[in-house]
């Protein structure tokens, strides 16, 4: 019980300083973040909030300015079953990516992280088109 509490506890000073350093969010024009809006509102992340993991996620998706919707896998328990039956295992964070009909269930932050950043970096794709 006491383990439970300090975990707890750490995980929301994580939080706070996590959100006193927030990042700026990515701007775009209005047209481009509409597209991006379209895109990943088909997308749904699996988290637990103290998690450090899934801070980090929760970090670049502000920063990517992506309004994915965040389901709560640890006190949810319709959220916490359909991620036992979707992506097989309780284990966040977890990325909900579904396009044309299939599913993909993407964990480990470090590869959410990555899908992301390739997926809707804006500095990404201005770098891009400049070696074009």
């Amino acid at each position: 019980m006491i383990l439970k509490a300090l975990r707890e506890g750490l995980g929301r000073v994580i939080i706070l300083i996590s959100y006193l350093t927030r990042p700026k969010k990515a701007l775009r024009a209005s047209a481009d973040q509409s597209s991006v809006e379209q895109r990943v509102a088909s997308m749904a992340l699996y988290q637990f909030y103290a998690c450090p993991f899934c801070v980090l996620v929760r970090r670049e998706m502000h920063r990517l300015n992506l309004p994915i919707e965040t389901r709560d896998a640890q006190n949810d328990s319709t959220h916490r079953q359909a991620l036992l039956e979707g992506g097989g295992k309780i284990k966040a964070p977890c990325l909900l990516i579904e396009e044309d009909g299939q599913q993909t269930w993407l964990y480990e932050s470090k590869e959410i992280i990555a899908y992301l950043k390739k997926s809707f970096d804006p500095a990404i794709d201005v770098a891009l088109l400049k070696s074009s």
